[in-house]
């Protein structure tokens, strides 16, 4: 089994995995049991971590937490003699045929391959007590995933511009009551026109307060007077993918600013891997756990020469 070294020691890996969220577990759950010698270095900032229960992941048809998710799955990796361990790699370079990862409390590590699973951070729409609003299920991110939880209820997407638009008409097949909320950003008429055809309403004053009571969302104070009631709110703001330690290397990079991968996930940086929501495609866990299987299938096959 893998033990983690003394602090400033470079231990040789076959494989480091950086991010400990969806992919970056599955990827170990694999690597373990091909044997390999890998570590798994992760901060702690999953986005998985924060749903309070996933209804659409395959095998759960109760539903499950975020959280427990992780849990069960680091569990799974590390039965197979997985080492997970917390921290957060600062650099990131190559070192011959491999690279050199430096960790911020010191650790160095030497792998020959490197999976960044390091995600996206969301842009947060501003609300008060925003990360219990999202534990308890007021402010949503995927409507994907959970635009089913919303049926029948009166929803704000918080969101501007054609990207805002295209949110608010995906969640109108499940609101009773609909309004984009655009924080004082203006729409062009032709956004207005798309949004008045869906039949879904628009407010563009920005919001000044909002009130909380008994942990619920009880009004939306704008500027120059008046309020809006809802229900449960979408941010379609946006999100920043961490890329930090993929574009020193000269990673390419898509449009907005996530990693441009091959079929075997692969970025342009030969041994550098990139999975889940940090790679162009759809925001979901099974398919970040889809990419952490054929990263660390094609990482096991280049080791062994297949």
């Amino acid at each position: 089994m893998l033990e983690s070294p003394a602090a400033g020691v470079t231990q040789a890996l076959d494989a480091l995995i950086i991010g400990g969220g969806p992919a970056g577990l599955t990827a170990a759950i694999y690597l373990a049991r091909y044997r390999r010698k890998f570590m798994v270095v992760d901060a702690g900032n999953a986005r998985c971590a924060w749903i309070p229960t996933s209804h659409n992941h395959p095998g759960f048809p109760d539903g499950i937490n975020g959280v427990e998710l992780l849990q069960r799955m680091r569990a799974q990796a590390e039965r197979y003699g997985a080492v997970v361990q917390r921290g957060r790699v600062t650099t990131l370079e190559r070192d011959g045929d491999g690279f050199l990862a430096r960790e911020a409390d010191g650790d160095v590590w030497r792998a020959r391959y490197v999976l960044l699973a390091t995600g996206v951070v969301d842009r947060e729409p501003g609300l008060p007590d925003h990360y219990d609003s999202v534990r308890n299920g007021l402010v949503r991110y995927c409507p994907i995933c959970d635009g089913y939880e919303v049926c029948g209820s009166r929803v704000a997407v918080i969101g501007h511009g054609d990207h805002g638009v295209r949110e608010a008409r995906f969640i109108h097949d499940y609101a009773k009551d609909l309004t984009l909320v655009t924080l004082g950003q203006p729409l062009t008429d032709e956004q207005r026109g798309c949004l008045s055809e869906a039949g879904i309403a628009w407010e563009e004053r920005p919001i000044e307060r909002v009130a909380v009571k008994e942990g619920k969302f009880e009004a939306f104070h704008l500027a120059g007077g008046g309020c809006l009631d809802f229900d449960s709110v979408y941010s379609a703001l946006g999100s920043d993918p961490r890329n930090e330690l993929a574009r020193p290397l000269g990673a390419d990079l898509a449009e907005d600013g996530r990693l441009k991968v091959d079929g075997h996930n692969q970025t342009s940086i030969d041994g550098l891997y990139a999975a889940g929501d940090l790679v162009p495609g759809l925001n979901q866990i099974s398919i970040a756990q889809a990419h952490g299987a054929i990263i660390a299938t094609a990482i096991h096959n280049r080791l062994r020469g297949g």
